[in-house]
């Protein structure tokens, strides 16, 4: 709609501001919920560890329960982005009570998960239940699931801004839809407000690194940069090496395992050897905090603990745990391969760890998802602009270095990361491509 006169665009802001606000308040009301529930399973796992026994038998019944009763809300996150990109038959809204259920459930018997897909599929179906009430045309119920998404998104993080703008670019690689940018941006903000009014709190990291005035060229500590350009590549293939880790695992088990309910009691088997063999609990659930101080976490990253595999092993156990059908989502768990591989990189190289770790944090985010602007301003929020640049080199070239992989399967092509790329088909998804 072209905007010839002010009243036009009073009109339009209006009309959103209507739609979106008890939208998102709303979404941010189910996701404090979510986040007070899944803090509770967590404890209550820490203080009864005989939950992981429990494993396969949580992990049959979810998956039989979204079998038998969730109908198409088992498409997830990429459900809500193919909604998004060409409607259908929409976003059920029972998808906003199987993915909070199941994901606390998952934590609570140790599958190694995030909580990104559980609010953004809490914000998507709240969204599209909206739409299909208020009979809402297919390109405002479009913008309303973006709003959705960025509700979800920046309420779960605390992070407003950077889930607006995730909203906006998760959807194609190299394209912002600008068309969303104020019901999105209205709706990230008053969901994450609406998960601060109900008292539900963030995990707080600080970078202890402060830098000093630099002796190199133009003022620039060109040295720190370099280091961290080598390492934002070395995330942005591990971040590829994840997403098509965890796609071809996905594969794996349709082929050799038919019978779906069965493929979490079989992961859940090789969860509990794992911690067996390996004598660590460290990377089940979220890996945000642990009871034992000594396990490897993401507050304890940027505490000073530095050592060079977990972030392999957190790799690992999240790509069997969701592989195999358990629900949560990826990008906690990518914050900790991050990190994780961040301080180590930073011990091998003389960069700060907890700089590095920071880096790391949003920048295989970035390369995984391919929205290296929504991770920039998301390091921001979370760390504060002082590194705003090294995590914008980090996140840059994670992007480039990821190539067109991505979690998100849904994803299309809006401009080649490459000119040797061919051009792309903005009607087909990154899972239809050859």
């Amino acid at each position: 709609m072209t905007l010839s006169h002010p009243w036009q665009a009073a009109r339009r802001t209006a009309f959103w501001a209507a739609l979106v606000i008890p939208m998102a308040m709303a979404v941010g009301s189910v996701v404090a919920l979510f986040l007070w529930a899944l803090e509770a399973a967590t404890r209550t796992r820490f203080d009864q560890p005989w939950l992981i026994w429990l494993m396969p038998v949580a992990g049959f019944a979810m998956v039989w329960a979204y079998g038998r009763f969730g109908g198409r809300a088992g498409g997830g996150n990429d459900l809500i982005l193919d909604e998004i990109h060409r409607p259908g038959a929409g976003v059920p809204l029972r998808m906003a009570p199987f993915i909070l259920i199941a994901t606390v459930v998952t934590h609570l018997v140790g599958g190694s998960a995030g909580r990104e897909g559980t609010a953004v599929q809490i914000g998507g179906a709240l969204a599209g239940g909206m739409g299909r009430r208020m009979r809402l045309d297919a390109d405002t119920t479009r913008l309303l699931l973006m709003a959705g998404v960025a509700a979800g998104f920046g309420a779960v993080f605390g992070t407003p801004l950077a889930g607006a703008i995730f909203a906006l670019e998760v959807l194609a690689i190299g394209r912002i839809r600008h068309d969303a940018l104020l019901p999105a941006m209205l709706a990230a903000l008053v969901g994450d407000w609406t998960v601060i009014a109900w008292g539900v709190p963030h995990v707080h990291y600080q970078i202890s690194f402060i830098p000093t005035d630099p002796a190199g060229w133009f003022g620039v500590d060109i040295l720190l940069y370099a280091k961290i350009a080598v390492a934002g590549v070395i995330f942005g293939l591990v971040a590829r090496a994840f997403a098509d880790a965890s796609h071809r695992a996905q594969r794996f088990w349709g082929r050799y395992v038919p019978y779906a309910p069965l493929r979490p009691v079989l992961a859940s088997l090789i969860l509990i050897a794992l911690v067996w063999a390996l004598d660590t609990r460290a990377y089940l659930g979220l890996g945000v905090w642990s009871a034992d101080p000594g396990d490897p976490s993401l507050v304890t990253f940027f505490q000073g603990h530095v050592d060079y595999v977990s972030w392999f092993w957190k790799f690992v156990f999240t790509v069997i745990t969701l592989s195999a059908g358990f629900k949560g989502g990826e990008v906690t768990p990518l914050f900790f391969i991050g990190a994780g591989l961040g301080v180590a990189l930073g011990s091998l190289m003389g960069v700060p760890p907890d700089l590095m770790a920071a880096v790391g944090f949003v920048a295989v985010f970035a390369g995984a998802t391919n929205t290296p602007l929504a991770c920039i301003v998301m390091g921001v929020e979370l760390f504060g602009a002082t590194h705003a640049v090294p995590m914008a080199i980090g996140c840059v070239l994670a992007y480039a270095a990821s190539g067109h992989g991505s979690i998100y399967g849904a994803q299309r092509i809006g401009v080649p990361k490459t000119r040797l790329s061919p051009p792309p088909d903005q009607d087909v998804a990154l899972r239809d491509r050859h």
